[in-house]
């Protein structure tokens, strides 16, 4: 069983307060005239109307305006129940009602949904938080939830959301923690997930999404990162060292190729799982410089050569699993004589020898390998046939990254240029893309440091959590959800054959809902959600 405990200091990390107003919704003027073009009835105006199958917002015939006599105390408030109001028309199953209470004005009323006051106006209260794990709704998210700005936490695992992750996401300046995991997202890495300056933990597995992992993602501040069970493919970028996490899980894709070198300068890391992927290599001499890593677990791979002696330095390893690769030679004592080490799973690989103190382990598979006089081999010929092969690792060019190169001291008639590339859109392979992509936000200033937001316990379903009123004393936050169950190697087609002495596997993983599709719907254009030009 894993032990994520690294996951607390995330809670740890501070918040950076930033002052931003992205858009008015009317000014005072445009509400006077509202009011007094009412015809006495202060909700004439209100109306929802349609725009190629879907309902947007509007008042008067100003899209994304609203009833000027809700009584929402605050700009912030107000982008809040626009957002969310757009999400509640594009959900399409909720069998819990969690949306049942999203009408009116006290959005921090709202089930799942958290406020708090503003980092930056402590005396204004605003949406901070949503937490609606476990809710199995399905629907989509919408470009409106870029409006919120104040946004620290947002919990969606465990639902039946689909599509792509919005642009507008963007805005989520101070966003820490995004879980979309166990959803029907689909597409490309969501690059939008690298640009966003606090995140620190993402969590976007079980999902549909594919192809190759942006360098960026290695460079950014997570304390966690859960890719695992999604159709990423292709190389592991050479700069997967660079990232300061305490875990890391890519188990159950389709990556190749070489385990990075650079994995050795993971400091921090306390847990690894590179599970059912198709990495082909050697492994790499660095490993044995993770001094911290509690699980290692490269399982159900393609790796090959012999075991780096440098891993009997890896003094914190408790469990370590190299079952069902290609790797052979010797198991030596100063791997099993590791003090920490309960769990050690080598089966299913071509060792032809091992030191006597490993079968003295607690728990340990050494079945389907070259081992003489141990039980459950593999046959005489099938060893001879592989190990007559001389694996040579340098074949692979698994190597270390050139170091970054030095930046070069401006002079003042060739200053370095310093261009921005704007991200890409992301398109809605589920839904059709809008018409418009979305604004990028400009770069914020540097602001200093406030603490985090205070935690607070994620409600459970279907029952709502204590209401809260917008006027009253705010909650804190959702807590730092559990990750869904821990990912250790799915089952082989074919699985090995057990025998009476070989301990249980140590990893199992659980079955998933049933996935739904997606409802055939069309959206219009996204409105402009960015900031005034200052």
């Amino acid at each position: 069983m894993h032990h994520f405990g690294g996951h607390g200091s995330c809670l740890n990390t501070l918040f950076y307060p930033v002052t931003v107003i992205f858009f008015i919704l009317f000014s005072a003027a445009s509400i006077t005239n509202q009011i007094s073009n009412s015809n006495d009835d202060p909700f004439s105006g209100l109306e929802i109307k349609k725009s190629n199958g879907r309902k947007l917002l509007s008042y008067n015939g100003d899209v994304l305006a609203i009833n000027p006599y809700l009584n929402l105390e605050n700009f912030r408030l107000k982008n809040a129940y626009i957002a969310l109001q757009a999400w509640k028309e594009v959900i399409l199953s909720d069998p819990y009602n969690i949306t049942l209470n999203w009408e009116g004005s006290n959005v921090c009323n709202y089930t799942g949904v958290f406020c708090s006051p503003s980092l930056d106006q402590p005396s204004e209260i605003t949406v901070a938080g949503i937490d609606i794990n476990h809710g199995d709704m399905a629907g989509k998210l919408p470009h409106e939830l870029g409006l919120l700005y104040d946004i620290a936490l947002f919990h969606i695992n465990s639902n039946r959301f689909c599509g792509s992750i919005p642009e507008s996401f963007l805005n989520w300046k101070l966003l820490f923690e995004l879980d979309l995991s166990n959803n029907r997202f689909v597409g490309k890495f969501p690059d939008v997930v690298v640009q966003l300056p606090n995140l620190r933990y993402l969590d976007l597995r079980f999902n549909e999404f594919e192809g190759g992992l942006p360098r960026q993602l290695f460079e950014r501040n997570f304390d966690a990162l859960f890719i695992n069970d999604n159709r990423f493919s292709s190389e592991l970028p050479d700069n997967v060292g660079n990232l300061p996490a305490s875990v890391m899980v890519l188990a159950n894709n389709n990556f190749e190729g070489c385990i990075p070198v650079s994995l050795g300068r993971m400091a921090k890391l306390n847990e690894v799982l590179l599970t059912n992927n198709r990495f082909h290599s050697c492994l790499p001499n660095e490993i044995g410089m993770l001094k911290n890593v509690t699980v290692f677990d490269i399982s159900y791979n393609q790796i090959v050569g012999t075991l780096p002696e440098s891993i009997g330095g890896m003094e914190s390893l408790e469990q370590l699993n190299l079952g069902h690769n290609m790797l052979s030679g010797k198991i030596s004592s100063n791997i099993c004589t590791l003090p920490n080490l309960e769990n050690f799973v080598y089966d299913h690989n071509y060792f032809s020898e091992e030191s006597p103190v490993c079968l003295n382990l607690n728990a340990f598979a050494d079945e389907q390998n070259c081992l003489r006089g141990r039980p459950m081999q593999r046959s005489a010929l099938d060893c001879q046939r592989f190990l007559s092969n001389e694996i040579d690792c340098s074949t692979f060019r698994c190597v270390l990254p050139p170091p970054p190169p030095s930046s070069p001291t401006p002079t003042p008639t060739t200053p370095p240029p310093s261009p921005t590339t704007p991200p890409s859109d992301t398109n809605c392979t589920c839904l059709p893309p809008p018409s418009s992509p979305m604004p990028t936000c400009p770069p914020l200033p540097q602001l200093p440091s406030t603490p985090a937001l205070p935690p607070i316990e994620s409600p459970s379903y279907p029952q709502p959590p204590p209401p809260t009123h917008c006027n009253a004393t705010p909650p804190p936050l959702p807590t730092f959800s559990p990750p869904p169950p821990s990912i250790l190697p799915s089952p082989s087609p074919i699985p090995p054959t057990q025998n009476s002495s070989s301990p249980p596997p140590s990893f199992v993983e659980p079955p998933l809902p049933s996935p739904l599709p997606c409802a055939n719907q069309t959206i219009p254009a996204s409105p402009d959600m960015s900031p005034p030009s200052p």
